[in-house]
């Protein structure tokens, strides 16, 4: 028995969990941050952000290294077991915050826990490991879709019951107590489930070892060095263009003229995972065209650049789900960037007074810019279309 047998329980599981945690977090961090005075509030809610995510983004780096390595000397659970244990713990600490009535700055220990235990990189990684050495290469991409589009699937669902979990409250549990409840009680089980229950089988291993010469997603010619710099700079682009956009989304939702509570952030959080299902679609019916991979990556690109630059003139609820559609289409990578985070605070704090959406502005304008070493890459390989490299005996 393989482990793609049983590993969609635990992403489900923790993807709805991690939901959960999301819509709370933000919404306890509006409430804690309140001030009369609204552009001090949104200062306020963005420099939490900034340090909470920059700490978030630091913090795994070498746990997460270490955890690879313990993975590839045969202990394939530990990459994903002890992340998980991480978010237990951390996600409990919320809730402590939630009923002690704890300082906001207490919440600062929540990445650095998470983070010590490998984070979401070692998590992510050690699940797609396990989908990988489950899987022949024919059909290993396909299990690695079907796995992010669980993924979203969860995350589209928890995201939309959050908004109303955090809104049930009692005389004895504060808002947001029994929601953060929920997010630490299901990671519980997923620990559970991944220590005891995940079950693999890595017989089929050595026969299913590549060649180097394999014709894989990058050919031999992508391989050229200049290439793979210009990959390096549409993708750092890209990079600051996503990261940035979206974590200053998360506090521009909060503000006036939008103002959402905790139902209509739980949907805008829902839409987001929406990214993976439309992604999954999307690659399904590109492939079957015989659609180019830079091609796919540039409908990426493109689609995100109009729905962050649309973003920038959202006044009310019904015109952010239609940006954020377009947001839904991209098909390419989200990394993190801990440069990105300060830079753009600081821009959205400045013109908080003037015009606060011009970081979706700066934002798809690096959309654009991330594209054009792409079409590059894509114009060189399409030359060399029609030829095979001829393999020596």
């Amino acid at each position: 028995m393989t482990c793609r047998k049983y590993i969609a329980p635990l992403v489900f599981c923790a993807q709805v969990a991690s939901s959960f945690f999301d819509t709370a977090l933000q919404m306890i961090v509006k409430e804690r941050c309140a001030n009369p005075d609204r552009d001090a509030e949104q200062k306020a809610i963005t420099n939490f952000n900034m340090t909470f995510n920059m700490v978030l983004k630091f913090v795994p780096i070498l746990p997460a290294i270490l955890l690879a390595k313990v993975g590839d000397k045969g202990y394939r659970r530990a990459p994903i077991v002890v992340p998980l244990v991480g978010y237990f713990l951390s996600r409990g600490l919320l809730l402590l915050d939630i009923l002690l009535e704890w300082p906001l700055q207490v919440l600062y220990a929540v990445p650095v826990i998470h983070g010590l235990c490998g984070g979401f990189a070692s998590y992510w990684a050690g699940v797609m490991a396990l989908v990988s050495v489950s899987s022949g290469e024919e059909e290993r991409s396909v299990r690695i879709m079907r796995t992010e589009l669980v993924y979203g699937i969860a995350g589209f669902i928890g995201s939309l019951s959050s908004g109303h979990l955090f809104n049930l409250y009692t005389v004895d549990l504060k808002q947001g107590a029994i929601l953060s409840s929920f997010s630490a009680l299901l990671y519980f089980l997923c620990l559970l489930y991944a220590a005891f229950f995940l079950r693999f089988d890595f017989s089929e291993l050595g026969e299913r070892q590549e060649r180097r010469e394999s014709v894989g997603i990058i050919n031999h010619e992508a391989r050229d060095r200049i290439n793979i710099a210009l990959l390096f700079v549409g993708g750092i682009l890209y990079d600051i263009a996503v990261a940035g956009g979206m974590e200053m989304l998360a506090a521009y939702v909060l503000k006036d003229p939008l103002g959402w509570g905790a139902t209509e952030v739980g949907y805008g959080n829902a839409a987001g995972s929406l990214l993976f299902i439309t992604s999954f679609l999307g690659v399904k019916m590109f492939t079957r065209c015989s659609v180019r991979d830079e091609s796919m990556v540039m409908i990426g690109m493109v689609s995100f650049a109009a729905g962050i630059y649309f973003m920038a003139f959202v006044t009310t609820t019904p015109m952010y789900f239609l940006g954020i559609t377009f947001v839904m289409l991209q098909l390419s990578f989200k990394l993190a960037s801990l440069v990105t985070t300060p830079i753009y605070t600081e821009i959205y704090q400045a013109t908080l007074d003037t015009f606060p959406g011009f970081v979706f502005i700066l934002s798809s304008t690096f959309t654009v810019l991330s594209m054009i070493p792409i079409s590059v890459v894509g114009c060189r390989s399409a030359r060399h279309d029609g030829y095979e490299r001829i393999q020596g005996n």
